[in-house]
């Protein structure tokens, strides 16, 4: 089971069924999905969202946190993995937050507890993230956190009826640690 997680401002659980309308509210404001791949309008809608973080915990795909300011209950973001491979030791992360909380470096702060967490226990070697052309805001957090572009799919993908781009951005586990615990990880060979 994934531990809950906690940074200087910041506490970190799994996201919980009980959770469904702080999902809600985040995955329903336009700002917020803007450059997400998801929009739900009811509570009935979000359950499909709900079933996503369950069945990645279920089949060893991933892993989402919601995130609340230290001493307090109340969720403000959420972060986590999916498309985790095992195999190729990889995943991919994601994030958003509520509009009240954007500037102060909350989703660099947890993306950075997570992506340590994704390195040291799950023993990741990559983690790539996929951005929608236009969304500067997720490519300034993901350099502030030491990913690099490794490039752009050009209309790579239909949104609202128009064809967008989709950027692509990795952080290798090198960048955190040295090449002898890195090796430790790396794959056997035949």
């Amino acid at each position: 089971m994934h531990p809950t997680l906690t940074t200087k401002r910041l506490q970190l659980r799994l996201i919980q069924p009980a959770d469904a309308s702080f999902i809600l509210q985040g995955l329903s404001d336009e700002r917020v999905t803007k450059y997400y791949a998801v929009h739900y309008d009811t509570l009935e809608e979000v359950q499909e969202q709900m079933e996503f973080y369950e069945n990645l915990i279920a089949e060893s795909t991933g892993v989402w946190w919601a995130f609340s300011l230290q001493g307090s209950d109340e969720l403000i973001g959420a972060c986590g993995f999916s498309s985790v491979e095992e195999g190729h030791l990889k995943a991919e992360i994601g994030f958003w937050i509520l509009p009240a909380y954007w500037g102060k470096g909350y989703i660099a702060e947890a993306a950075k507890a997570i992506i340590e967490y994704g390195f040291n226990e799950m023993h990741l070697n990559r983690i790539e993230a996929i951005v929608e052309g236009g969304n500067v805001q997720s490519e300034s957090v993901l350099k502030k956190l030491g990913f690099e572009f490794e490039g752009r799919l050009r209309e790579r993908e239909v949104k609202n009826d128009q064809f967008i781009d989709l950027l692509y951005y990795s952080i290798l586990r090198e960048k955190s640690e040295t090449n002898a615990q890195r090796k430790a990880f790396a794959p056997k060979s035949a």
